[in-house]
């Protein structure tokens, strides 16, 4: 019974599979009808970045290099400044400023009298004594040359300030003999000396010429004057007769502001 049915199946399969070839005679079928799309698949991995764009001949394609345009590279290194350029054309003159705002109204220095009067302060004097000056007293003069407002008191030897404020102060001598003087004060700081000697008893009849100045800023009240003093004189020097002459000035360069 078990052969008997195991032969059936294989006359069965003998069948299906005759059945299912088409000899030279069978006709063509007709087509089938296109299928439903499928869905879309994975997305791919990130495949590796391409080689530059190299073109055999002629110019390259700028829409091509935009598309394949990389990404920022760093900041590279600040280049040699170039050689400087031509000067450029005068530009058109600019338009004329605003009015300035009115000045500080003009003070009266000192009492009483005009403004301008009362702001200025010279003098200028002359010793013609041919006496040496003695050491370490105010020179005293005979002739003002000038003297504004009477600021410097000839007979006495000094000036004596009015208007606060900074002055200029000079001298010159002419002697025959080494002379050393300094202009001197009631002023806190060291008084300017200068001296010119004449060591060769050849040179004895020759003009000395010694000169000096000094810029000093002074209070209303202060004197300032001219003193001879001892270096390195000789004995004779100091009783020397010969001529001599002093000039002392001295003027303000601007007053103090109050």
């Amino acid at each position: 019974m078990g052969v008997y049915y195991g032969l059936v199946v294989l006359v069965g399969v003998a069948l299906l599979l005759t059945t299912g070839q088409c000899d030279v005679s069978c006709g063509s079928g007709r087509a089938g009808e296109g299928g439903i799309p499928g869905r879309d698949g994975r997305s791919g991995q990130k495949g590796e970045k391409g080689e530059p764009a190299v073109t055999a001949s002629g110019p390259v394609d700028t829409g091509v290099l935009l598309r394949l345009k990389g990404d920022f590279g760093s900041r590279g290194e600040l280049g040699v400044m170039g050689p400087k350029g031509y000067r450029g054309d005068l530009g058109p003159a600019g338009r004329p400023g605003n009015p300035g705002l009115p000045g500080p109204s003009r003070k009266t220095a000192g009492q009483g009298g005009h403004a301008a009067q009362q702001s200025r302060s010279a003098f200028s004097v002359m010793r013609t004594d041919n006496s040496y000056p003695s050491f370490g007293q105010k020179i005293t003069y005979q002739t003002a040359v000038v003297n504004t407002q009477n600021d410097f008191k000839t007979g006495l030897g000094y000036f004596s300030c009015r208007i606060p404020g900074f002055y200029y102060f000079t001298f010159h001598s002419i002697a025959k003999v080494s002379v050393c003087l300094r202009i001197a004060g009631d002023f806190p700081f060291n008084k300017a000396g200068f001296c010119d000697y004449n060591k060769s008893d050849y040179n004895r009849n020759t003009d000395q010429v010694l000169s000096g100045g000094v810029v000093i800023e002074l209070a209303a009240g202060q004197k300032v004057w001219l003193e001879s003093f001892r270096d390195q004189q000789k004995d004779a020097d100091a009783r020397d007769t010969r001529d001599k002459q002093i000039i002392f000035s001295g003027f303000l360069l601007f007053p103090n502001s109050e």
